[in-house]
């Protein structure tokens, strides 16, 4: 009986002992793969304007508060050649990118990146010090004519 009355005590650390290193790990498991949670599926919405085949689309956002891997995916959705020269990405705290000299082919993506680097045809870069999106937050692409042609709500 003794035995037992010992037994109870030790079950219960090693029962504690045992989520507390199980929820460690899961802990540091999600903040070394928050990044990679982020590429949810698109929550899209174009808007008709009756300018043709002028269809682009924000395809998603990609590490979400990490300024060294966030970037939002643009893609021409349309059949004909669009250019983005002018056009501006927006959120709803003010912030906003505007396209260089670009323009983008029919299926063409390319990525504006947060973070300061170089810019190529299919990597823009806002070149800021932090990171922009927040999940939750509208943001809207805008030509230049301030019409909205896409929304996108970060996941």
């Amino acid at each position: 009986m003794e035995s037992r009355r010992r037994l109870f005590p030790t079950l219960l650390i090693n029962i504690f002992v045992s989520a507390l290193v199980t929820g460690t790990v899961i802990f540091f498991y999600d903040r070394a793969h928050r990044a990679e949670c982020n590429t949810a599926p698109p929550i899209i919405a174009t808007v008709p304007t009756g300018d043709g085949d002028i269809n682009v689309n924000i395809l998603g956002v990609i590490g979400v508060g990490n300024l060294q891997d966030e970037r939002m995916i643009i893609q021409n959705a349309g059949s004909q050649e669009t250019e983005l020269t002018g056009w501006y990405l927006a959120d709803n705290k003010g912030l906003v990118y505007t396209f260089p000299q670009i323009v983008l082919h029919p299926a063409a993506k390319v990525q504006v990146h947060t973070a300061s680097g170089k810019d190529s045809p299919t990597e823009l870069y806002w070149g800021r010090t932090a990171a922009v999106w927040t999940s939750g937050e509208l943001v809207a692409l805008y030509d230049t004519q301030a019409i909205a042609r896409a929304f996108y709500r970060v996941p």
